[in-house]
């Protein structure tokens, strides 16, 4: 295989782990936490700096779930070896998000959930079943932003085909079908304002019905076209077919797509605008890894603050709810006083997401998530990293 520079690359470079992609997911799951921190019930700011903060923010949990979504299919890729039987990936999967999931959810139920779900709506969210359910009651039940995890596990199911299927595309033709899957982005949120009813309107201030806004970010086969897209730039990557976009054009280009996602159809600005930016982001990111340039990203401490950034997403809305619904903590006058209680929220989610990466996910990984076949091994010798779809994660997870 070639590098994104064109030189040749050891066969064995595409199990090495992808540091700086690990250092970016904290930042995807901190979008997502800065979106769900500042809607209206629960943020800290008040009058005209409530409403300005919440509206520089009010698409950041969308750009970070879409981000988990094609990071997933990308680094997914990136770790399949020949002779991985479904049966053995399927059980790594679930004991990586499941028993987070668990404890999250138990957390959640009983300091504030209880009185808020039933157990019609709280089973279909132990069993990640309740995205697709068309009821923001239901999906957005116990701990909110577990939906995210009820469309990875479909993402999961088919990782095994699709991953064949896309195999079969010629190296050549991998673009067009990035192009392909990116209109078709497009296409969801426009049969969703042409075809589904306005009415009932979605809480929280949301711009869409909740059968709009079903379709087009809870569905779980519409948001498989984000995680496809991911598999295809892992392909891109390894095929020698990266056209060598550098990682600071990238992400000036995602900021630039996020001021359009505010600006357009409120449907169209959930993951559509952003999608081809974000592809291109971790594609470029991975390329650094790859040619071994320079990335503060592979700091220590932002790769430990993506390893537990998965719990981060699962533990950080229980904070939020905690510190309104137990504390009392509303809006206040002060922006700094504010700004503050943002930063205590998430410093106290960072430290209960170490717990639970310790406590639970990092040990039921180590006994029961690292059987992996052996590598292959190139003409230089042996192998790279191991266990790279355990460091790098996928999708955790949005909002």
């Amino acid at each position: 295989m070639s590098s994104p520079t064109g030189t040749t690359v050891p066969a064995s470079a595409r199990f090495a782990r992808l540091p700086s992609l690990t250092g970016m997911r904290f930042f995807a799951a901190f979008l997502v936490f800065l979106f769900h921190s500042t809607l209206p019930p629960y943020t800290p700011f008040s009058g005209g700096s409530a409403e300005s903060v919440t509206y520089a923010v009010s698409k950041a949990g969308w750009l970070g779930v879409g981000f988990f979504f094609v990071l997933s299919g990308f680094v997914l890729t990136w770790s399949s070896r020949p002779g991985d039987r479904p049966r053995q990936f399927w059980r790594r999967r679930l004991v990586k998000i499941y028993p987070n999931h668990v404890v999250t959810f138990v957390a959640a139920l009983l300091l504030f959930a209880w009185a808020k779900s039933t157990w019609q709506q709280g089973l279909p969210n132990l069993l990640l079943l309740h995205t697709w359910i068309p009821d923001p009651k239901t999906f957005q039940s116990v701990n909110p932003p577990s939906w995210s995890l009820s469309v990875e596990v479909i993402f999961y199911l088919c990782f095994p085909w699709l991953h064949r299927v896309i195999q079969r595309i010629r190296p050549e033709r991998l673009w067009l079908w990035v192009g392909i899957l990116a209109a078709a982005v497009f296409v969801v949120p426009a049969l969703a304002y042409a075809a589904l009813p306005d009415s009932p309107v979605m809480p929280l201030g949301f711009r869409a019905s909740v059968w709009q806004y079903w379709f087009v970010w809870q569905l779980p086969p519409f948001r498989m076209i984000e995680f496809a897209v991911g598999i295809l730039m892992a392909r891109i990557v390894m095929t020698g077919r990266w056209i060598n976009v550098r990682v600071v054009p990238a992400l000036l280009l995602v900021a630039v797509a996020y001021l359009v996602e505010l600006w357009v159809p409120w449907l169209f600005g959930m993951s559509a605008v952003t999608l081809i930016p974000i592809a291109l982001l971790i594609a470029a990111m991975a390329a650094t890894d790859i040619a071994g340039r320079r990335s503060i990203l592979r700091h220590r401490v932002f790769v430990w603050l993506g390893e537990v950034s998965f719990a981060f997403y699962l533990v950080h809305d229980i904070t939020v709810h905690v510190f309104v619904d137990r504390f009392g903590l509303g809006p206040v006058h002060s922006a700094p006083v504010a700004a503050g209680l943002l930063a205590l929220e998430a410093g106290i989610s960072v430290f209960f997401s170490w717990l639970l990466y310790i406590g639970v996910e990092r040990p039921l990984m180590n006994r029961f998530g690292r059987t992996r076949p052996p590598l292959p091994r190139d003409s230089a010798g042996d192998t790279g990293g191991t266990e790279p779809d355990n460091k790098p994660a996928e999708a955790m997870r949005a909002h």
